[in-house]
């Protein structure tokens, strides 16, 4: 029996679909892909109390090369258990998820054929029925029922659904909806979008432009599987570039920048100014914190303490700062909400964003469709987007390091590490240890008249530790790095970058 555990990524699958020259072996292919599916359709038949053959399933798949042959596997799964399988497609993560409570469809389940921000090379599964989407457990189970399964193939009855032109203009109604005031609604914005080739361009032209506004001036909004001019991802220097780039050459009012399969996004303000990282944290949040006051926002591990004033006195909102992972962030906000603690938003600092009212779902589109209402509102009083951040401090400095665990159990290495570190910042003279912490070892310094934080922790599966530092001091960074360089000479086990 073979062990699929290894294309697990959290809540993920995630593997290698194209052979490249010196690149790993393949291990997500046509049969691999159909052998999943009737996994996925064992595990979802249970959850949902029907049989197998009377499951609908929806199956989309973003631009990336591989996509067709993977898609072909898991409609031949669907086919060989007398499944139900709707072919949707070019789609984004968020609209396979909306297939199963939209009621023109009302799908069972979906799965996403997605690598999200990774290279060309990969690819891999994301699944949801009208709850959610799978959680780690749930995918561990799916790959464990995989290696029991044999996939035949075959032929199977071609359906398709024209998902993406309803998920448009389910979009394109709320900012109507929400602009109804505003005569010619987007008329009169100038909003360049990028999607890096991904799965998003779908936003600028058919969601944007028939709305009135001018998307001039947009890049890689066609498709294109090789990723030829920069990552899709919000979190790349040089992806963050192109786009506040093309904002600032043609004068627009807004720019708006997805991932690849439009689970995550970004803004950039007017002039070029990048709204990401902390920012787009502080802005999603100041979007809807007049209609959840006092409101609860959790984040991941690694935002900042400035954030965390503007947070909780600019905003008046509590910030619950947890650990990294859209799927944790997801479910911390849920299980708050549940106790009464109202958290309206779970947000990364990498884009994944969550509103309670949008079924704690992380969409990109539905995070743009909020900037663009409130910017378009903004403008007919002569304001800009970044009026809603007014208050927010930038620390002066920020720096993130890799270090490496060459031992072999690198998690317990590093969990002795951290056990060590943390007892070292107790008694280290200066240092100050954050409490509660849900993630690592995070420590407020102040010492030789500077100020900041650090944050080291272990990486979520890889036998990294990451280290994050900020300061709000020029110089700060590197006296705290110093100490923890020196700190880290003790251990044989890390490599320094």
């Amino acid at each position: 029996m073979r062990d699929f555990s290894k294309l697990q990524n959290g809540s993920d699958i995630r593997g290698v679909a194209v052979q490249t020259e010196d690149g790993p072996e393949v291990n997500l292919n046509k049969e691999i892909a159909g052998r999943i599916t009737l996994a996925f359709c064992d595990l979802l038949s249970r959850k949902l109390d029907k049989k197998v053959e009377t499951l609908k399933v929806a199956v989309g798949r973003d631009s990336r090369i591989s996509g067709d042959e993977l898609k072909e596997g898991v409609l031949e799964a669907l086919g060989d258990i007398g499944a139900m399988g709707f072919d949707a497609g070019m789609a984004t993560t968020p609209a396979m998820f909306m297939s199963t409570v939209m009621p023109e469809f009302e799908m069972d389940g979906s799965i996403m054929i997605t690598a999200s921000h990774l290279p060309y090379e990969r690819n891999g599964f994301k699944f949801f029925s009208a709850k959610g989407g799978f959680e780690k457990q749930d995918i561990a189970e799916i790959l464990k029922l995989a290696g029991v399964y044999g996939f035949k193939g075959g032929s199977y009855e071609p359906r398709e659904i024209q998902l993406m032109p309803a998920y448009a203009a389910h979009l394109r109604n709320m900012i109507k909806g929400e602009l109804s005031d505003l005569p010619g609604c987007l008329e009169g914005m100038h909003i360049v979008v990028d999607a890096g080739n991904g799965a998003a361009g779908f936003f600028a032209n058919q969601v944007l432009k028939p709305l009135g506004a001018d998307i001039s001036g947009s890049l890689y909004l066609e498709p294109d599987g090789m990723f030829p001019n920069h990552p899709a991802n919000p979190e790349n220097k040089q992806a963050m570039e192109c786009i506040c780039g093309a904002v600032k050459e043609s004068g627009a009012d807004l720019g708006i920048i997805f991932d690849t399969d439009g689970d995550r996004s970004a803004a950039v303000a007017p002039g070029g100014e990048p709204i990401a990282r902390n920012e787009i944290v502080a802005l999603a949040a100041a979007l809807k914190a007049d209609e959840y006051p006092g409101g609860t926002v959790v984040t991941d591990s690694i935002t900042s303490n400035e954030l965390h004033e503007f947070l909780e006195k600019k905003l008046g909102l509590k910030h619950y700062r947890y650990k990294r992972g859209y799927r944790n962030v997801i479910g911390k906000a849920i299980e708050l909400s549940d106790e009464g603690k109202n958290a309206f938003l779970a947000i990364e600092t990498s884009g994944h964003a969550a509103y309670s009212d949008n079924y704690y779902l992380d969409d990109g589109a539905y995070l743009a469709v909020q900037i663009v209402i409130s910017a378009a509102k903004l403008k007919a009083n002569k304001k800009d987007i970044t009026s809603l951040m007014k208050g927010l401090k930038k620390p002066a400095e920020s720096v993130e390091v890799r270090f490496k665990i060459k031992a072999e159990d690198f998690k317990s290495y590093g969990m002795n590490v951290l056990e060590s570190f943390e007892e070292w910042a107790s008694h280290t003279k200066g240092l100050e240890i954050v409490k509660p912490n849900y993630e690592g070892v995070r420590v407020n310094f102040k010492k030789n008249g500077k100020e900041g934080w650090f944050l080291l922790r272990m990486s979520l599966h890889d036998p990294v530790m990451p280290l994050n530092v900020e300061s709000s001091d020029e110089g700060g960074t590197d006296m705290a790095l110093a100490e923890i360089y020196s700190f880290m000479e003790g251990y044989d086990g890390i490599e320094r970058p």
